[in-house]
This record gives C-alpha cells, sequence and structure tokens, in this order.
C-alpha cells in the first residue's frame, strides 16, 4: 500500500524492482539451503593399482584383517559425509576381484595376478556398503583388457581367439563381434546372481579413441554394435534381479550443442555411444556422464544431460583429481560452482575418484561435510518399473533404557533382503518425513535401532523396497489411541501401535477369523511371531469362524493364510493375552 503513496513513479519503479531482486534472491538461497530428500551422491572407489584401494596386499590372515580395515576406514569417511552410492571397480581388465568362473583374480588384492587374497572382496565390500545404508555398485570395465601380454589378456586370447584387437601394445574387445556381448553379458549375470549388488556400471562401453580407421567406421554401424551389447548385458542383469540399476559412464559431452561445440570429442559421434537413447529405451536406469571439465565445457552439457534424462537419474562425474597441484590445479570453487548448478537442476553427483576425496583435496571433503551434504538423502526410486508402494512397518514400540532410547518394528515381509527401512526423528508431530534433516538412518536392514536418549524427540519409521519404493510412514506417538485413524487400539500392550485398522479380533484362548479369508485360496493359516517367524502351522477350519490359540504364549503375531499353490496373503495382526 506504501507503494501507492510513493508520488515519484520512477522512484516507484526502482523500488518495485529491488523487492523483486529481494524475492528472487530468498527463493534462490531457499533452493540452494534446503537440503534434498532425494540424490545421488557417489564416489568411485578404484582398485586397478590399489590407487583408491587396496593400499596393501592379502597375502596372510593379519595382512587381510589390515586391508580389509583399509577399506572400513574408507567407507566411514564417506559415510561422514553423507555418500550413498559406492562406484566399486570390480572387473579391471579382464581380470576381477571377487572368484569367477570366467577371468583370473586381478593382482592388486594378492599382488599376485590369478591368486586368491584368501576372502571374497566384492562380496565383503557390499556388506559393509549395506551396513552403512550405501549402494554398492559393481563396476564393469567392458572393451579394455590390459596389456597385450597381462593375466587378463592373455586368458581372453587362449578362451575367445580372434575376438580381441592390439591397439599400442593392450589388448581390446571387438565391439563388433556377438561374442564380446555374449561374453560381458556372463561376467555381469555372474556377479548379478552370486551377489547382492544394487547396480551394474560399465565403464569404457564405447569405440577405444585410438582404434585405427576409426574415423571411417559408419557412426550408425558402430553406434548399433554398442548398443547391442548394452541390450544384452541389460537383459541378462533385469532377467535375474530386475531392480539391480543398470548405468554407465559415458563421455561427458553428449554431442555438439546448438551454441556450445564439444571440439570433436564427444560420446555420440566420437566414439559411437548412444547413452541418451539407453535411457529412452530402458536399456538404462540412470547415467555418470564423465563431465571432468569446467566453465562452458560443463555447464551447458549437464544441462544437455538433463533434458534428455527422460526422468531418470542423471549424475555427472566431477573431476576432482584436477583441484591436485600434480594436474591441473583447479581452484575448490571451481567444483562448488559445479555442485550448486547441479542441485540446482535435480542431478546427482559423483567425485572420480575416492582417494581426491577422502583425502580433502583443497577442502572438497570439509565442503561436503560441513556445507553441501549435511544431512543423509536417499537415491531416487525407480519409478519407471512401475511404482507400488510397500506396506508400512506396523508396531512401532520405543522405550528408555538408561541413557538409551530403542526404536523397534516389525513388517509383513520377512526377506530381508527385499526390504528395508528409513528412521527419522524430530521435535515436532507428526515426523515430517519429506524434510531430510529429519533422516537419522537409511536401509537399514535390522527391525530396530538404539539412540541416545534426547527426550522431546517422536520418531517415524519407513519401509523401502529394492526399486527405492517408500511407504508411508508409522509414526510413533500413539500411546492412548491411534492419532491417525483416531481409533483405539483395542489394549495393544506397547507405545507406537498405529494398527487399530489391522487388528483382529482375539479372546484369550480363540481368535475369530476375518471375512477376508473367503477371498483367498487358503488351505492352512500361518501364525507368524512379531520378529517374522512361524510358530504354527495350522489347517484352515471349514465348519467355524474362530481357531483355536492353545499352545500359543501371549504376545503379538500376525495371521498369514497358505494356499495349494504356496501363495499367501496377509490376513492381519492379533494381541494374545491371557485373562
Amino acid at each position: 500500500m506504501w507503494l501507492e503513496k510513493t508520488k515519484d513513479n520512477k522512484t516507484d519503479m526502482r523500488i518495485a524492482h529491488i523487492l523483486l531482486l529481494i524475492l528472487l534472491c530468498s527463493n534462490f538461497i531457499q533452493a540452494q539451503t534446503t537440503p534434498p530428500k532425494y540424490e545421488t551422491r557417489a564416489v568411485w572407489l578404484t582398485t586397478i593399482g590399489g590407487i583408491d584401494w587396496p593400499h596393501s596386499y592379502a597375502q596372510s590372515a593379519e595382512s587381510i584383517k589390515k586391508q580389509k580395515k583399509e577399506l572400513t576406514d574408507i567407507l566411514d569417511r564417506l559415510q561422514k559425509a553423507n555418500i550413498n552410492t559406492i562406484l566399486l571397480q570390480t572387473r579391471v581388465r579382464g581380470t576381477v576381484i571377487y572368484p569367477s568362473l570366467y577371468e583370473p583374480w586381478d593382482g592388486c588384492m594378492s599382488g599376485h595376478p590369478g591368486k586368491s587374497p584368501g576372502y571374497d572382496p566384492l562380496s565383503f565390500a557390499i556388506s559393509e556398503c549395506h551396513r552403512r545404508g550405501m549402494e554398492l555398485h559393481a563396476w564393469i570395465v567392458t572393451i579394455p583388457v590390459g596389456k597385450w601380454d597381462g593375466a587378463g589378456c592373455r586368458n581372453l586370447r587362449k578362451t575367445m581367439p580372434g575376438n580381441l584387437m592390439k591397439i599400442n601394445g593392450y589388448g581390446y574387445m571387438r565391439p563388433e563381434s556377438a561374442l564380446t556381448a555374449d561374453y560381458l553379458s556372463k561376467i555381469c549375470n555372474e556377479v548379478t546372481a552370486n551377489y547382492d549388488i544394487d547396480g551394474i556400471h560399465l565403464d569404457y562401453i564405447r569405440y577405444p579413441e585410438d582404434m585405427p580407421k576409426l574415423n571411417r567406421l559408419p557412426k550408425d554401424e558402430g553406434r548399433r554394435n554398442i548398443s547391442r551389447i548394452v541390450k544384452r548385458i541389460a537383459e541378462g542383469v533385469k532377467s535375474l534381479k530386475p531392480w539391480v540399476k543398470m548405468s554407465c559412464s559415458p563421455v561427458g559431452k553428449y554431442s555438439d550443442l546448438s551454441r556450445y561445440d564439444s571440439k570433436g570429442w564427444n560420446a555420440y559421434n566420437a566414439v559411437c555411444q548412444d547413452a541418451q537413447a539407453w535411457l529412452r529405451d530402458g536399456t538404462m536406469d540412470m547415467l555418470f556422464p564423465m563431465m571432468y571439465f569446467r566453465d562452458n565445457h560443463f555447464f551447458p552439457f549437464a544441462l544437455d544431460w538433463q533434458e534428455k534424462s527422460c526422468g531418470k537419474p542423471i549424475v555427472p562425474g566431477l573431476g576432482i583429481y584436477f583441484l591436485s597441484p600434480r594436474e591441473k590445479n583447479w581452484p575448490l570453487t571451481d567444483i562448488t560452482r559445479e555442485l550448486s548448478f547441479l542441485r540446482r537442476n535435480n542431478m546427482g553427483h559423483a567425485y572420480f575418484r575416492s582417494k581426491f576425496f577422502t583425502d580433502d583435496t583443497k577442502g572438497i571433503y570439509s565442503h561436503a561435510c560441513d556445507a553441501y551434504c549435511r544431512y543423509p538423502a536417499l537415491n531416487p526410486p525407480m519409478t519407471w518399473m512401475g511404482y507400488r508402494q510397500p506396506e508400512a512397518p506396523c508396531l512401532l514400540d520405543i522405550h528408555n533404557d538408561s541413557n538409551t532410547t530403542h526404536v523397534s518394528w516389525t513388517h509383513n515381509i520377512a526377506d530381508s533382503c527385499m526390504v528395508s527401512f528409513n528412521i527419522y526423528s524430530s521435535r515436532d508431530y507428526p515426523v515430517n518425513t519429506d524434510d531430510a534433516r529429519n533422516i537419522i538412518d537409511i536401509r537399514r536392514t535390522a527391525r530396530h535401532i538404539s539412540l541416545p536418549t534426547s527426550p522431546g524427540r517422536h520418531y517415524a519409521v519407513t519401509a523401502m523396497d529394492r526399486y527405492g519404493n517408500e511407504s508411508h510412514a508409522m509414526q510413533i506417538r500413539c500411546a492412548k489411541g491411534c492419532e491417525l485413524c483416531n481409533k483405539p487400539t483395542h489394549g495393544a500392550p506397547t507405545i507406537g501401535m498405529c494398527v487399530a485398522h489391522d487388528m483382529l479380533k482375539c479372546e484369550g484362548a480363540s481368535l475369530t477369523l476375518p471375512n477376508s479369508i473367503n477371498m483367498t485360496d487358503a488351505r492352512y493359516l500361518l501364525i507368524e511371531s512379531a520378529e517374522g517367524c512361524c510358530i504354527a502351522t495350522l489347517p484352515k477350519p471349514e465348519d467355524t469362524e474362530t481357531i483355536s490359540l492353545h499352545g500359543i504364549d501371549d504376545g503379538v503375531y500376525t495371521l498369514r493364510t497358505l494356499g495349494k499353490k504356496g501363495v499367501s496373503h496377509r490376513l492381519g495382526m492379533f494381541v494374545k493375552k491371557t485373562k
């Protein structure tokens, strides 16, 4: 209103412009300071030559222990920086870091090519990543197979003679050969089938830039050859475990833009990677383009990837090794500007490589911990695979013991490989699970957590499936009744049981069966404990609506059906309490 009283129209306009600028700046600042709940934050953890890990060889029980601790120390530092994705180099150069039917051990683990380190590094790394709520993607180097006389190349020259080409003393698999697609698919299938990985990450899935006659290769033909390999691998992986994410690291610039030239180095024309098409046709779930550039070589090309993403995550790789004085000695602001740009445009980020990050080169690790990634984030869900929200946890319970708060819950799915849990906490009720600042643990497989007691805090737990789909939150504050559905909890024995809508009628020694049982093909009834263990199997009664609970101890249970084809349906929960 006070603007209308100003006599000078020019003053009015200046003030209006100032107010608009303040508004835009405040919105920009808010966008910069509001932490995202979903954001892929990755590092490439390189094993070739042990340049990231390992730094010592495993040749005895003591040295195995030392090598494992090197990895856990790295993962601890990455967890502190809220990294949620580890791209672990698994196939190195025709050699691997796990016991394979097809390829020899890489020498980085034991110090001797072809020799086992005495344990399974890939299995250990997966377990340790999952323990910290991180995804592990198996990084598979595809076309290059190392020095012509190296262990990996020698092995392939024997098993697939004629399928390798020699370029400047190094071996490469022939992209045009169907044998290459089949063989790389076998490697990826082996890893997927035998390990609880979260992704297959393809590296160097392109024509070698030093290949003779590459300039004379018809580019459409070259792109078809590379795309055939990608499709063959993706079909094999998805047939085994459809939730495993397919990704790759294409050359950082997809192609020339209308205003910015790629200077002859791009994915589409230079090395025949049609990575944007792989997003469109479903053979890729996400991309980690190698954007080791800055200024106008970075920003417009990053935006191009995002605009052609088909709604899938784009996670540009940042060349933080250029921060090193031994490299190009970039200032830290070159990277922090890129990070800010990526977040404003809803992209994740990946650091190349892990050691430059954890060594805090030019302060990049401190920037992540103290400013850019102060709070955890979830990986974006794979909504393109078909959205199906999992059931929420139930029987959320809290109790204090000395200075420790114990929170526990149950869930309908007993298979811990298919569901994990996210825990949130705040002093407000209900806990806002959309606010990343309230996240206290992610991808937890255990159904309980112990925390230092903090009076006045409320808790919420969600279930999350392997595709990243998250359930509704089960809130803790339901002591006198369910505040979410405004119904009593029928005397349920502990705090946090928001289960009124799910409780079956139980009168001590007998349980009333729900009408929904008639909609199933039940032959048997299963009674499961709160921990998900089956404690009783009963035949479905034909002429009564109740079953006897004789021999069942007092407690909280889940009732399920079992059909003749092994199909099970959840009927509800009940509390047996002897009068």
